[in-house]
């Protein structure tokens, strides 16, 4: 059983910078992929970066690429998500989420990921 848990998240200006944490519980954190997600109210629940378990390759949608930062310490079981020059089209919960490398999951749709926190609220005000 793995237990994420999110911070960071708080109300910032457009063009500010602002990093979120997951942490996990447990000691397998090594063995799963992590991925962030974002929900904005009335929205569908979106894809917004993936680190594979070591930290060696890394996915962004689009809209985030040149922005966003996922990264990683399997020491300190925690994920991060650095998140520069936002825009208030970010402002949505964020959520981490674990997938078992040796599993599949679908990346980007969120099927299959084991384990997800119970999120932290960004709002970019223009």
């Amino acid at each position: 059983q793995v237990q994420l848990v999110e911070s960071g998240g708080r109300l910032v200006q457009a063009g500010d910078s602002l990093k979120l944490s997951c942490a996990a519980s447990g000691h397998t954190f090594s063995t799963y992929n992590m991925a962030w997600f974002r929900q904005a109210p009335g929205k569908e629940r979106e894809f917004v970066a993936h680190i594979s378990w070591s930290g060696g390759t890394s996915h962004y949608v689009d809209s985030v690429k040149g922005r966003f930062t996922i990264s990683r310490d399997n020491a300190r079981n925690t994920v991060y998500l650095q998140m520069n020059n936002l825009k208030p089209e970010d402002t949505a919960v964020y959520y981490c989420a674990a997938a078992s490398r040796y599993r599949s999951y679908d990346l980007e749709r969120g099927g299959g990921y084991a384990y997800w926190g119970q999120g932290t609220q960004v709002t970019v005000s223009s």
